[in-house]
């Protein structure tokens, strides 16, 4: 097989699927993995796909550019959701206090708390119902009316949380230079009292979301401690929030090591 049947072979893959590893690229082409490396560098270099950690992604996956509904996006990108979530739970202390937001990622990483003898404070509905359910963690609610499309509780004349929090996990619609990135404009105003009692805030975003530039900033990059992306995240995205000072976790949803 020539160079230039392995780059047409690489690209028709990308047409029905948004990555593929490096190790998917090896069976499927029966190469070595530095002929692989050097083919994605060349697709890349040609803006044909995109070079990213542990394979290459199709340049034309991108994420939606308007806020989908809490249970649309539960159904989107799940294995790098859970991904995330599992590299989160990693950060998080037995006695910890920690705040949640909404979102499907935060949802997933809440879920995996349910059990663990640690106090959350949410404003998501759904991650709320859940944990009342299946929980055995202390759980408190920020108050307010619920609004359904974004799945959280909100209202403007409650004050902010009465204790400081460790670590606060924050969903996004898009990561940038500017830090996180929300359409909905009530997503501000709802996180706005969060991150005044919060020590840390974490990032829980899907590497789709660092190619989104949403209306509204929910958080300023510099306030952000850590973002927790999956492996199909681009390395220039990486490079970008680093400069920024924001440290970058990569989860392994492809199951390969990076």
């Amino acid at each position: 097989m020539t160079e230039a049947e392995r780059h047409q072979q690489i690209v028709s893959m990308l047409e029905t699927r948004p990555f593929a590893t490096v190790r998917e690229l090896i069976d499927a082409l029966s190469v070595s993995p530095a002929t692989v490396r050097r083919d994605i560098e060349k697709l890349h270099d040609a803006g044909e796909a995109r070079k990213v950690f542990g394979g290459v992604a199709s340049i034309s996956h991108a994420a939606r550019a308007h806020a989908l509904p809490f249970e649309q996006s539960s159904d989107l990108a799940v294995d790098a959701k859970r991904a995330i979530a599992a590299r989160a739970e990693m950060l998080c202390r037995d006695g910890d206090m920690i705040m949640i937001g909404g979102g499907s990622t935060c949802h997933q990483l809440g879920l995996r708390l349910a059990a663990r003898p640690l106090s959350i404070y949410t404003n998501s509905m759904p991650l709320a119902a859940a944990l009342g359910t299946y929980g055995a963690c202390q759980i408190t609610l920020a108050g307010g009316t619920l609004h359904r499309e974004p799945g959280i509780l909100h209202d403007a004349h409650i004050p902010a949380p009465d204790f400081f929090a460790s670590r606060l996990f924050l969903g996004a619609q898009g990561v940038g230079a500017e830090g996180v990135m929300e359409s909905h404009p009530l997503l501000p105003k709802a996180t706005r009292p969060m991150l005044e009692r919060a020590d840390d805030v974490i990032v829980l975003a899907d590497s789709r979301k660092l190619s989104v530039r949403a209306r509204f900033v929910n958080c300023p990059i510099e306030r952000i401690s850590t973002l927790i992306t999956d492996d199909a995240v681009a390395e220039e995205d990486v490079r970008i929030l680093e400069d920024a000072g924001v440290e970058v976790l990569i989860a392994s949803a492809s199951g390969e090591k990076t």
